[in-house]
Parts: structure tokens; sequence; C-alpha cells
């Protein structure tokens, strides 16, 4: 059994992980880097410099957890793209020493090609073609996948990205960071139709997001209400916005796969946790016969398991990448 030893960094959270190549996760560390809270937001030197301080470390507890050893391991993988410069160069510089030192083979992974990999660590089976849903703090993208190395871009963000759109009401409300989860909590409460905030890009044939307008009718309709108003309508508030947000992600995403006839979606990035997206998109695909997966909720955030995911066909098909091997932050997926 081959065990490729994973390396996440892209962002704000360290993570090292240890997969084999069916899929069985042996360990998923991830080290998250709670400092940024105080700034409502990524800092990306402060990123860099944790990553610095905890790459080690961790790869050393996993070795440990795993009760293995680095002889045991086949290969290194490691995410390139896309992410913060700095934190990404931290994660490669350290999967290139590593490589070089052990003479393992290196292989290099899209992030977001990871979060959609993420699903088949439950659901080993899965293969294109499939239309996947690609939704993060940074990245908002429909893909259809022909074949596993094989794609186009239906749609993608114009502006911000869904997870940002989270993030920066969450802010506007004094809800702390990430802001994804806890408007996904507070929300269950209220009421989604007490607000009215506009759904962007909403024409026929037309399969681009944006969210850059929506957080700026929200900062409004926030000037134009007291605090006392905003409080006592929380739930209700955060509700109207959970489902504008979903509205978008949920009706291209579907209409794509009428049109096309797609039978599978994979909906992949961190805002796949969110409950009323899983709920309202697995509704109207079961509508047009498609059926929707779903990452495990552990897997959803930026983990090195999804790494380690992405990397076993490429480790299979011996698509390893040589020491000039080099991070870059363009957004998307354009490299596999």
């Amino acid at each position: 059994m081959n065990k490729i030893l994973a390396f996440e960094t892209s962002c704000d959270d360290t993570s090292v992980a240890i997969i084999d190549n069916n899929y069985h996760v042996q360990v998923n560390l991830i080290s998250s880097q709670v400092k940024h809270e105080d700034f409502g937001g990524v800092v990306p030197e402060l990123a860099s410099r944790l990553h610095l301080k905890n790459i080690m470390q961790l790869t050393t507890a996993a070795l440990e957890k795993a009760q293995l050893n680095f002889d045991n391991i086949d290969a290194i993988a490691v995410s390139v793209n896309p992410g913060l410069i700095g934190s990404l160069l931290v994660g490669v510089s350290f999967a290139k020493a590593l490589a070089y030192s052990l003479n393992k083979p290196l292989i290099a992974v899209n992030h977001m090609l990871g979060h959609i990999y993420a699903n088949k660590i439950e659901n080993p089976d899965i293969q294109a073609p499939y239309l996947a849903l690609v939704i993060s703090g940074g990245h908002t993208e429909l893909v259809y996948f022909a074949s596993n190395d094989s794609f186009e871009i239906i749609g993608r963000t114009r502006d911000d990205a869904a997870g940002e759109a989270f993030d920066k009401v969450a802010k506007l409300l004094g809800l702390g960071y990430p802001g994804g989860p806890i408007v996904d909590k507070i929300a269950k409460e209220g009421n989604p139709k007490f607000a009215d905030f506009p759904r962007a890009l909403n024409r026929k044939d037309n399969y681009d997001f944006s969210f850059s307008g929506f957080k700026t009718a929200v900062r409004n309709y926030l000037e134009k209400h007291s605090s006392q108003f905003i409080q006592e309508h929380l739930a209700d508030i955060t509700a109207s916005v959970q489902q504008a947000i979903v509205d978008s992600l949920v009706k291209k995403t579907i209409n794509y796969a009428r049109k096309t006839k797609i039978k599978k979606i994979i909906v992949a990035g961190g805002v796949s946790a969110n409950s009323l997206l899983r709920q309202q998109i697995a509704d109207q695909a079961k509508k047009i016969g498609a059926k929707v997966y779903f990452p495990a909720m552990q897997y959803c955030m930026d983990n090195a398991a999804m790494i380690g995911a992405a990397a076993i066909e490429k480790y299979q098909n011996k698509d390893f990448a040589d020491l000039t091997l080099n991070a870059f932050s363009t957004k998307g997926i354009r490299f596999l």
C-alpha cells in the first residue's frame, strides 16, 4: 500500500496528512492560526511566520500518530496554488527539501482541485464526468470535468467569493471570524424572507458569480437601521443574507446541470459545510435526477488530506514535479 505525505499551507491553516492510495486517511492534522481573529481576517505575513513555526512539529506529530517514519512514505505532495504566496512558499520549500533529502517523488497539487478530491475520501469511486461547484473564502467557480484531467470553467466570480461575502457580513454585524459557520448557526433561528438582498448576474445562461454589490447592499441596509433593530432581528438578517448567497450558488449550478443533463454534482470548499446550501442543492438536484456529493465535514475546510487525495492519481501516473517547482498565487483551477 503506497503512502503519500501531504502538506497544505495555502492560507492560515498548517496541515499535514498521510493518505494511502485507497483514499484511506491515516492521519490529518491541522494547526489553525487563531491569532488572525484579532484582525478580523488573515494577515499574510503573520500566516507565513506561523507556518514556519508549525510545519516541522506537525510533520513529526503526524508520523508519530500514524506510527510511521519517513522510510514508509512513498511520495511527498504539496499545495502549490492558489493562495497567499508567502504561505504557499513555506509548504513548497519544506516539501521540496523533504523530497530531495529522502529521494522521494514530489507531487504538485492545485489547492482547488484538492477541495474537489476531498469528496473521494468518502466516495473513492466518483469518476468524471461531473460538475464541480468550488466555493471558499477566496474562490467561487463552477467547473465541468469531462475527465479527470480535462475541464472547462463554466462560471467564476467576477469580484468577491461566496466565503468572503459570509466573512465580510459577519464582520459588519460584529459576529467574529470566520463568518460562515457563525452566520449558518444564527440563521437557523431566522426568517430568510425578512430582508431582500440582491442576487447578482441573475440572467439566463449566465453562470458567473458576483458578491461585491451584495456586500454593499448589506452594509447600506445595516446603516439604515439602529443597532437595537439589528440586534432584535439578528437571526432574520443573517438568514436573509445566507439565503441570498445560497440562492445564487444553487440556481446557477442546477440551471447548468439541467441544461446539459449532468447527473453528478460535486460541492467543494469551505462553504460546502453550509447546512442551507447542502439541503437546498440536494433538493433541487433530486428534481432533475442528479446526485450531489459533499465532502465529510472535517474535509470541507483547508486540510492536507484533500491534497493527498488529489495526488493519488498523479502518483499512479508518475506525474511528478522536479525541484524547480515554485508556488504561485493565480486564482482558480488553471493548473492541475
